[in-house]
């Protein structure tokens, strides 16, 4: 592992920053025992365009924009229901920053929020209404019409969206991950969009990347896909490279305490 191989050289090293907010991509059992007194992360920079795209994906299926496109296509003037978001469930697995994020929206649509997180006892916020533990996760599940998967991968969370996990939804349901792909069971999902045992998906992050072009997500009318890129904003690197030069940095300068701080055992 390149960074570990950098640390182990240069053991002086006290902090390492990623301008990203997962850390997987450099995690391993090396580096947490490697000499690193330090490591912060990204977390929150990326949290409102992802959040933004939650509900652009629950807007996406409650008002079957493919349906829209088509007739607009078709010049076919049919009328059709729609389902109202308000008042609908939006299940958070994974309530961080990018959950708390979409809650936030979430409640000015009217939608009622359930979190689900690892510390969840004596855990409140003004935007979550119920809060579950990780043990909860099948009646959150059961419970809500869109499911956001924000968790980041850790050995706790790889797979945790499993088959078993999806037979809980609803049939009406809708699953959208902007965490990271290998957190659902991706065979699992595929089956379940195939034989309609959930409404859709929307995924802008998948356990292969690029998708590889015989996947079967591209083919499915109920699957709304986006290349990894809702965080992608124009100014995003920018403002990330900007918290670790106007924050990060002075304090780290002056010997205080790090913004964002990363559980190395946790991997978040």
């Amino acid at each position: 592992v390149p960074l570990v191989e950098l640390l182990n050289k240069f053991p002086s090293v006290e902090w390492v920053h990623t301008r990203s907010a997962g850390i997987d991509f450099i995690a391993s059992e090396e580096l947490f025992q490697a000499p690193l007194k330090q490591l912060t992360n990204a977390k929150g920079m990326f949290s409102s365009t992802l959040a933004e795209y939650c509900m652009l994906a629950i807007s996406y299926f409650a008002k079957d924009l493919p349906r829209l496109m088509r007739q607009k296509n078709d010049v076919n003037w049919e009328q059709y229901p729609v389902s109202e978001i308000r008042g609908s469930t939006l299940g958070v697995v994974g309530y961080g920053d990018i959950g708390r994020a979409s809650a936030k929206l979430a409640k000015a649509y009217g939608m009622r929020v359930i979190g689900l997180k690892r510390n969840a006892e004596g855990f409140s916020d003004p935007y979550c209404d119920d809060v579950y533990g990780m043990d909860r996760l099948h009646d959150l599940m059961a419970e809500s019409d869109y499911i956001l998967v924000s968790a980041p991968l850790t050995d706790q969370t790889r797979g945790m969206i499993s088959a078993e996990a999806l037979s809980h939804c609803k049939r009406s349901a809708v699953v959208i991950n902007v965490g990271r792909g290998p957190i659902i069971d991706e065979e699992a999902l595929v089956d379940a969009l195939q034989n309609n045992r959930i409404r859709g998906a929307g995924l802008d992050v998948m356990t292969v990347e690029p998708l590889p072009k015989d996947s079967p997500l591209w083919k499915l009318d109920n699957v709304l896909l986006s290349p990894h890129n809702m965080d992608m904003t124009l100014s995003f690197m920018k403002e990330s490279t900007q918290f670790f030069i106007d924050e990060n940095l002075p304090r780290f300068v002056r010997g205080q305490e790090l913004l964002n701080p990363v559980d190395l055992k946790a991997g978040y």
